[in-house]
């Protein structure tokens, strides 16, 4: 393998982090070595570790749930006998309970590299009840997919905090799970005794097939490392009443809508001249979730030129244009969403309500774009004082 995660070098080398102490994992179905075994069969069946409990994130331990807003339960594993523990159903962060059987967590999730894609938010509210209980964490660092050299998208005004953005980011914010744990814990003074074992043999350039490490799922709707390129900007359809995909085998790359006639969506797209990517018309019929069953027009997005492809700004003309082609047909998805309530999904997503109103009054994605790049010169003279490589 070029690149060695911050697990397989845990294994190899640092051992000592948990030595004596009692041991609760984070981990999903991605948390896996380069032989593709998984952090909890690793650390049941290592004679120098006290594994005690085990925490998963959204889409379960195993990648169950399949959607959004699907909460899933605690239960006690039938395999290892060990506590699973939920963080996304009754609560989102450890309790005092889960941390009393533990000494020390081991975080390892794999990241997709943008802003609303909530492990962040679960290592957040990690960092937050260790500190406050006084366990420490160890977070086992993995690649950024898609890439740690380039930032896009505006950055979270707190007025928008939600579980899918629960401190200033910009949407592509360029980082891996070992660099945003170093700034959330400093930057938001969450107390936290954290360490960070970090990759070797990776670079900021590198795209996740140059790793020679093995894709696995970190969700149900991230089957690939093209899912990952463009979800940072078609996620946000998942505000809209516009299908991004899901219940078809391409989620996030294909989109659609029933009144979309899928070349004149096509042209426009390729008239809009957007760096790094073409799109191919085509019509689809989801199995599940919007439009259930219906023939829906829309496109599949093909990324060109990874280095100068702009999947925020893509994501912004798509639904600019979802919206214009519409003839009234076209919603802004209403509350709730993520555990936010009143505000509407588009807002949270974006971090903003700044830029639906500025589709809504007919200002382009590049006129918007302008805007947030002062924000971003801003946030990387922060994130600098927190990159490994």
């Amino acid at each position: 393998m070029r690149v060695r995660t911050g697990l397989d070098l845990f294994l190899d080398r640092r051992l000592d982090l948990v030595a004596g102490k009692r041991v609760t994992v984070i981990a999903h179905a991605a948390s896996v070595d380069s032989r593709l075994r998984n952090i909890v069969d690793l650390f049941r069946q290592h004679p120098g570790i006290d594994l005690v409990s085990v925490m998963g994130p959204q889409h379960g331990i195993y990648g169950e749930t399949q959607d959004n807003m699907v909460e899933w339960e605690g239960y006690r594993d039938p395999d290892s006998k060990l506590p699973f523990h939920s963080l996304y159903g009754e609560t989102r962060r450890p309790t005092r309970t889960m941390l009393s059987e533990t000494d020390i967590l081991v975080f390892d999730l794999q990241d997709v590299g943008a802003r609303y894609y909530t492990f962040i938010h679960t290592l957040a509210l990690v960092l937050e009840a260790a500190g406050e209980s006084g366990k420490e964490v160890v977070v086992l660092d993995r690649p950024n997919p898609i890439g740690g050299a380039r930032l896009e998208g505006p950055v979270l005004d707190p007025a928008f905090r939600s579980f899918v953005g629960l401190h200033p980011l910009p949407i592509r914010h360029g980082m891996t799970m070992g660099e945003i744990g170093g700034y959330l814990n400093s930057e938001f003074e969450l107390g936290c005794s954290l360490q960070v074992v970090p990759m070797q043999g990776w670079n900021r350039e590198m795209h996740f097939e140059d790793t020679g490490l093995p894709w696995v799922m970190p969700s149900p709707n991230m089957p690939s490392v093209e899912t990952a390129l463009v979800y940072p900007g078609l996620c946000l359809l998942e505000g809209t009443n516009v299908s991004e995909g899901r219940g078809t085998t391409r989620p996030f790359e294909l989109s659609g809508a029933p009144w979309i006639r899928a070349p004149e969506l096509a042209a426009e797209l390729e008239s809009a001249r957007l760096p790094g990517a073409r799109f191919r018309p085509l019509y689809f019929i989801p199995t599940f979730h919007k439009w259930a069953g219906e023939r829906v027009g829309g496109i599949q997005i093909h990324v060109t030129d990874r280095a100068r492809f702009r999947p925020f700004l893509t994501g912004l003309v798509l639904v600019r244009l979802y919206r214009e082609m519409s003839g009234g047909r076209f919603e802004w998805k209403p509350p709730s969403y993520e555990y936010e309530m009143e505000k509407l999904p588009f807002d949270i997503l974006c971090g903003t309500d700044r830029l639906r109103l500025q589709l809504e009054g007919g200002k382009t994605p590049r006129d918007a774009a302008r805007e947030w790049k002062p924000q971003l010169e801003a946030f990387e003279q922060v994130r600098r004082k927190y990159l490994l490589y």
